[in-house]
């Protein structure tokens, strides 16, 4: 059994993304708790993400590092799935254009993937999972978030980070990328997440 949540004084982000870290201590301030990155101090056994699925990803990282450090841990994993193409790339999303591929390489060939699809094949949508897991590697709670939207012919914007350039928010005419962080805050998956984290939290 997982420790109650009311135990839970600080949270640890399974990411060494400071982007991904202030995104959700901004996303998590009603808990009025400290959010906090991975120790830069501490020597970590890297946490290997092969599993199928983003909830599996999110748990295994979770897990590991609250195993690890013995603290509350929240793991997130997040992906993009186009319609398209079966839902690819899907949990392979950070490495779509190889094992160690940059953010610009995975966004050129998603470009190419789709180079010859019509504005109608174009629906896809951004998934996040979070994982909360206590200090004995007990997972407390887990929640979704879904941004609906469509893949754009080519990256708009500068802001964010990943595929969302590409990425217009459904009922918007920006990319997430042309986004302020209190709009992506509101539309984006990684807020619904939270949101959803928050509402099971108090309900505990």
């Amino acid at each position: 059994m997982p420790r109650p949540l009311s135990d839970c004084q600080e949270l640890i982000v399974a990411t060494s993304n400071l982007h991904k870290v202030r995104e959700l201590s901004s996303l998590l301030i009603p808990l009025r708790i400290p959010v906090l990155a991975l120790p830069s101090e501490i020597s970590f056994t890297p946490i290997v993400e092969d599993g199928t699925t983003l909830a599996e990803n999110a748990r295994k990282k979770a897990i590991g590092y609250a195993s690890q450090l013995q603290r509350w841990v929240l793991a997130d994993d997040t992906g993009l799935e186009v319609a398209a193409l079966g839902g690819a790339p899907g949990v392979h999303s950070a490495r779509y254009a190889g094992e160690n591929a940059t953010a610009e390489m995975n966004l050129a060939h998603l470009i190419q993937q789709m180079q010859d699809l019509s504005d109608e094949q174009r629906t896809a949508r951004f998934v996040c999972h979070l994982c909360l897991v206590d200090p004995e590697g007990n997972v407390a709670l887990e929640t979704q978030g879904i941004c609906p939207g469509r893949i754009l012919f080519e990256p708009i914007g500068h802001a964010g980070f990943g595929y969302d350039s590409l990425f217009q928010v459904a009922g918007m005419k920006q990319s997430l990328a042309q986004l302020s962080e209190d709009q992506t805050a509101v539309v984006g998956h990684r807020g619904h997440a939270a949101r959803a984290l928050l509402d099971v939290w108090h309900q505990a």
